[in-house]
């Protein structure tokens, strides 16, 4: 059942759920009648807002049934929730007990929120240390957020011995897989020859993609690049066009450069 479960997650995560034909009548007779994975297909369609109408104190009370009934992927979830503050009451230490039963459970996304809640000392006393080892499973997992975060703890040397070079793998993993800050701290470190060779050129291509990706620091950043014409031709039109693309996603540093080169 939990590996049907996983699928069943893994089909939301790509958007097939979409264009599925899921009723939540059906889904949620079943669930009264005790399949969990109706309680769990149900709980996404109320998080997402498909096919009924966005409900997050409804999807935490379903995931909270399936949790119950011994699905690790449901208590993540409901952890994600908690963490997060939708649908109940923001409670850190009942999201680092929930992220904890599902991270023990393989669910790497959990591992990563209970890392940075280490990292934090939000609801778990703060230990460098143990968040190391847990972003360290979520980021093998594939949660590349996880990545980022553990990249950081390199960069500073919190819990593991400072390695720049070590931290620009991170980075470039969460980059690969998607995440586009991780593109941009990548950058950044390109920028300033960090645990990498200085390459102005190679950090416009990450600012690029992190602008691309809807980042709006990497847009400023990009900005950046090209009002000063490091790895790029110098082009200040192009930089306020950037800096401008970044205020509009409510970024004020964007508006504030935006602002200065429209003088």
């Amino acid at each position: 059942m939990k590996k049907i479960a996983i699928i069943i997650m893994l089909l939301f995560s790509i958007g097939v759920a979409k264009d599925s034909n899921l009723n939540p009548k059906e889904l949620e007779t079943n669930c009264n009648k005790g399949d969990m994975v109706s309680c769990i297909l149900l709980s996404y369609l109320y998080y997402q807002g498909q096919g009924v109408r966005q409900d997050y104190k409804k999807s935490a009370q379903l995931s909270q049934k399936a949790c119950d009934g011994g699905f690790a992927e449901s208590c993540g979830i409901l952890g994600d929730l908690y963490y997060k503050g939708q649908g109940v009451r923001q409670d850190y230490k009942k999201s680092a007990q929930l992220s904890q039963k599902a991270c023990d459970g393989g669910f790497a996304e959990s591992c990563g929120i209970l890392g940075d809640l280490y990292y934090k000392g939000q609801g778990v006393r703060q230990d460098y240390k143990k968040s190391a080892q847990l972003l360290q499973k979520a980021c093998d997992g594939g949660y590349a957020a996880g990545c980022v975060i553990l990249g950081g703890l390199y960069y500073q040397g919190k819990g593991v011995s400072q390695d720049y070079h070590k931290a620009a793998q991170l980075y470039q993993k969460a980059c690969d897989g998607g995440y586009a800050a991780g593109c941009v701290i990548l950058g950044g470190l390109y920028d300033q020859g960090q645990g990498v060779r200085q390459d102005y050129k190679k950090a416009a291509q990450l600012f690029q993609k992190a602008c691309n990706g809807g980042d709006a620091t990497g847009c400023v950043m990009l900005g950046l690049s090209y009002e000063a014409g490091d790895g790029v031709r110098q082009n200040n039109i192009t930089a306020k066009e950037l800096y401008g693309k970044a205020c509009d996603m409510g970024l004020q540093k964007g508006c504030d450069n935006y602002a200065r080169l429209n003088q």
